[in-house]
């Protein structure tokens, strides 16, 4: 009896193992900047990426609260210590928490209510380079992406080295941070939802800013990914 009993629980660990990794996501997190990005992911950890280099993560099920997002200007030493000049996760290459703003972020939730998957571009944190976040099967909203020059157009109140802040990391008030109580969009949180419609601009921005796709979509997050002609071009022209 003891063996059969054994031999039982063996299957069903089994077969909920089968289960689990069906439901599994993968992430293919792409860099197509001109310039090197250490990626980081939580979960996940962090990536040295050259321009057109691929870092794949697996979160588990039902992973929430999770995000990826690039650092730049980054320099590490042999042990994984350092430091970045945006989206910096404690000085550590191989993230263990949030990143420093300004980093634009991929956010998602996995196989939440009636197994559906969360996912958003947020600039609650600031933006430092363009991103896609795309779903690679049907059965979802669509693709989302953030890919307006804001560095370059950001108030000046808001520029920082690298990036564009959030004004809640600037003025720490509960206008922009949206702490307590109701709070609404600021002129400065039109600043970026004018730019990417589809990212979050402020805390409460979630109406316009949440989209879905079944459990056991996978997934991809593009750094500046091709968005203008000039950039098809380039990318023509280094493939010749």
């Amino acid at each position: 009896m003891s063996t059969f009993k054994s031999l039982s629980l063996s299957t069903l660990l089994f077969i909920a193992f089968l289960f689990t990794c069906a439901h599994a996501a993968t992430f293919n997190i792409i860099n197509n900047c001109p310039f090197t990005v250490w990626a980081a992911a939580v979960p996940g950890g962090g990536q040295r990426l050259d321009r057109g280099q691929t870092w794949t993560i697996n979160p588990r099920v039902a992973t929430t609260w999770a995000r990826v997002w690039a650092r730049t200007e980054c320099n590490f030493d042999g042990a994984g210590r350092g430091s970045c000049q945006t989206g910096d996760c404690g000085g550590l290459l191989q993230c263990q928490a949030y990143g420093t703003p300004p980093n634009t972020l991929a956010e998602y939730a996995l196989n939440q209510f009636n197994n559906i998957d969360f996912f958003d571009i947020s600039l609650v944190e600031g933006f430092n380079v363009p991103m896609e976040f795309s779903p690679m099967s049907s059965g979802c909203t669509r693709s989302i992406k953030c890919t307006a020059d804001i560095n370059g157009q950001c108030p000046n109140e808001l520029r920082a080295p690298g990036g564009c802040n959030n004004p809640c990391t600037v003025f720490k008030t509960n206008q922009y941070c949206c702490n307590s109580g109701n709070c609404g969009p600021t002129n400065f949180s039109k600043f970026f939802k004018d730019r990417c419609p589809d990212a979050y601009s402020y805390p409460k921005d979630d109406q316009t800013s949440t989209f879905t796709c079944p459990g056991g979509t996978n997934y991809k997050v593009v750094f500046c990914p091709l968005n203008n002609w000039f950039d098809t071009m380039e990318m023509i022209l280094l493939c010749m």
